[in-house]
């Protein structure tokens, strides 16, 4: 594997991994769900904006406007997912939500071959059946029998909107790195604030005991961690960002446990195994060539 392509892989990981503890982070918060989403995306794009002109980098998407048109899609796709996933958190349980979103990797599994010309290979797609199971047996416990049709509408909005956003962001073949991170987080804010000045207009009061929360979840979590996800997200296989993109929450139910002390069951260790395992074989022996055309 060149080392470009090692680099990439450290750098998409270490993004889901600080991803995975967005959930424990906004549980000490108090804010409503579209509230902390609209500030985590503005410290976060501003944080990205100032360091990329601190760096004096240039803008090059007025020069690909192909290329800034599947960023800007990428980002409005974001910022929807983001909106119906955390409703859906507060309809149906994080569970529940978090089985829902992650249909989205399947998605683009099942569309790669036709979108990307990548092959869709046995270990790659057992190994995938593999996370999915252990995905669902990591959430089953903490699922939300209340058959809430908005809620499950919802959390199935979030990953057609997931599956979206990682197609038209690979689409982006010019513009990547910092500054695709930076157009695809600022549309993002400007499409989550359409809707909050919509719903109860500009203003948002901060409770004392949140900023440090808010400053942690925003500039860190979103600012350096959508940096990392987006600068290695276009030198990924599709398959490859489909697979990995599980241990977002499996890392996050590992930090609840470890941090909010969140007991976890035999049957979801036996999950997290299935997850870690399905991931190293499709990785492994599932390759990631683009087929022959």
């Amino acid at each position: 594997m060149p080392t470009g392509q090692n680099t990439a892989y450290l750098k998409f990981l270490l993004a889901l991994l600080i991803f995975g503890t967005n959930g424990i982070i906004a549980s000490f918060i108090g804010m409503s769900s579209y509230e902390i989403v609209f500030l985590r995306t503005l410290i976060g794009s501003a944080v990205l904006i100032a360091i990329f002109l601190i760096l004096k980098n240039g803008f090059t998407c007025f020069g690909n406007p192909k290329d800034a048109g599947y960023i800007c899609v990428s980002g409005i796709a974001m910022g929807l997912s983001w909106l119906f996933l955390f409703e859906a958190y507060q309809q149906i349980g994080v569970g529940a939500s978090t089985l829902a979103y992650y249909i989205g990797p399947v998605i683009v599994l099942v569309l790669s071959p036709f979108l990307f010309g990548e092959r869709l290979s046995v270990p790659r797609v057992a190994g995938f059946l593999a996370v999915v199971a252990g995905m669902y047996l990591v959430n089953a416990a903490l699922l939300d029998n209340s058959g809430n049709s908005w809620g499950v509408f919802c959390g199935l909005m979030s990953a057609v909107l997931l599956a979206v956003m990682i197609i038209a962001n690979k689409r982006s073949r010019f513009i990547s790195g910092f500054e695709n991170a930076v157009i695809q987080l600022f549309v993002a804010f400007l499409t989550i604030a359409v809707f909050k000045i919509l719903l109860d207009g500009v203003a948002v009061y901060v409770p004392p005991e949140d900023i440090f929360f808010i400053l942690l979840l925003g500039a860190f979590n979103t600012g350096f961690g959508c940096y990392l996800y987006f600068s290695a997200l276009g030198k990924l296989p599709a398959q490859s960002v489909a697979v990995l993109g599980y241990i977002e929450p499996l890392s996050a139910v590992v930090f609840s446990a470890l941090i909010l002390s969140e007991v976890l069951l035999p049957v979801q260790i036996l999950g997290a195994a299935l997850i870690l395992g399905g991931a190293f074989v499709a990785e492994v022996f599932g390759g990631g060539k683009r087929a022959e055309s």
